[in-house]
């Protein structure tokens, strides 16, 4: 078997895996929030987290074994994305995440929720998907993210290049401080990060015997892992070797893991670009959406939750596009979504990755927020109003000044 097929074959049952797990467990990262906004309960943002932590020690171990090589993901020419580049255009990953955040609360669930529900019979999920990867599409293959985002945020990021640094991973930031550099330092890095959150994980008694989270997180987390060691590892570094050599050559070729935003665009891409052809326009990002989508639809079937389900009103219809249309904009903007960035990324230890997690986060439980008020008060729940009890509730903004009483 040649190094694509072998890539997208392994990238495949990787995905399809995860797919059935976080059908089977209801894995989502919009619940994890809407859990903790609105019954403050953590379980599954506490699942999301050991997904994270997982990822970030199996991906150092991994790197310090030279099993894969990290690296790839600080330059656009073998990153996709270029995850830890040393450009680190922060404005990008604040608006972007929460652009996402609000996206995906709108629209039901992340891009990987999406797939879940596509593979479960879900066609509101299927109109998101489809939405978001017209804006997604736009923002990847025209220049609509130019002339709108990066023209003028670039001006204002910070390139550690200039302090020496060939990266933004937390562990090469270190080494202004602590004056060292090296795969141990790495390794170490992500062992103490990893370590941070699992003792938050596990610290909560319920959460340790809480076998459908812990089966998620463990899942999601090796997944993101395994696919690190396909694309970075040695079969991904051979196709970068040969690929200029290949008659066949793989669409979006280079070191990376899941992401679900992205592969809403090589959709469309992928159908205008002669998709008769076995490879031509396929990419890993697309192969394992299908994977996902795939395991979920198999789970449905084994387990006989298998539902069709459509918009209940033009109203619902609406807030969908429109949250599929944000889902695009954001996710591409911030190089990822909760998995592309907040669980892919973070395995990297990007720091970009970290605060685009924070900022989907942030995003998603603003508008969960906002929502709540403006049903509870009706016509005098202004959005300014509204968006002023959310702040002071996250206590982002002085109790004080609140024009609506908490509810």
């Amino acid at each position: 078997m040649d190094l694509v097929s072998q890539i997208m074959l392994w990238g495949f049952v990787a995905a399809l895996l995860m797919g059935a797990v976080a059908a089977k467990t209801h894995f989502c990262t919009m619940g994890a929030v809407s859990d903790w906004v609105n019954m403050g309960d953590l379980s599954r943002m506490r699942s999301w987290v050991l997904a994270i932590a997982t990822a970030i020690i199996a991906v150092a171990i991994l790197d310090s074994l030279a099993e894969v090589d990290m690296e790839l993901t600080q330059s656009g020419a073998t990153g996709k994305p270029p995850y830890a580049a040393p450009s680190f255009v922060w404005l990008r990953y604040v608006l972007g995440g929460l652009l996402f955040g609000i996206g995906m609360t709108l629209g039901s669930g992340c891009g990987n929720k999406t797939l879940v529900r596509i593979g479960g019979g879900n066609f509101k999920s299927l109109i998101v998907f489809l939405i978001m990867g017209v804006t997604a599409y736009l923002m990847i293959y025209t220049d609509f993210s130019h002339y709108v985002f990066l023209q003028w945020m670039a001006p204002l990021a910070v390139n550690f290049a200039e302090y020496g640094l060939d990266s933004q991973r937390l562990s090469t930031l270190l080494t202004l401080v602590i004056g060292e550099h090296g795969a141990s330092l790495h390794l170490i890095t992500g062992i103490v990060l990893a370590a941070l959150m699992f003792s938050w994980v596990l610290s909560h008694r319920p959460m340790r015997s809480d076998y459908s989270n812990l089966l998620a997180g463990l899942v999601v987390g090796l997944t993101v892992a395994a696919a690190w060691w396909v694309t970075a590892g040695p079969l991904g570094q051979s196709l970068l070797d040969e690929i200029d050599f290949m008659d066949q050559r793989l669409y979006d070729a280079g070191a990376q893991s899941f992401t679900f935003v992205k592969p809403s665009a090589h959709f469309y891409y992928f159908l205008q670009d002669q998709p008769l052809l076995l490879w031509s326009g396929l990419s890993f990002a697309l192969v394992a959406a299908a994977g996902v989508m795939a395991g979920s639809f198999l789970y449905a079937l084994l387990s006989r939750s298998l539902r069709f389900e459509w918009f209940s009103s033009l109203s619902d219809f609406a807030r969908h596009v429109v949250g599929g249309a944000l889902m695009g904009i954001g996710g591409v903007l911030s190089l990822g979504c909760t998995f592309g960035q907040a669980i892919t990324g973070a395995s990297t230890l990007a720091i970009g990755s970290f605060l685009t997690f924070a900022m989907i986060v942030l995003g998603a439980a603003l508008t969960m927020k906002v929502e709540y008020y403006r049903i509870v008060y009706e016509d005098e729940g202004s959005f300014p109003k509204t968006l002023a009890a959310s702040l002071a509730d996250l206590h982002l903004f002085p109790h004080k000044w609140r024009c609506l009483d908490k509810v």
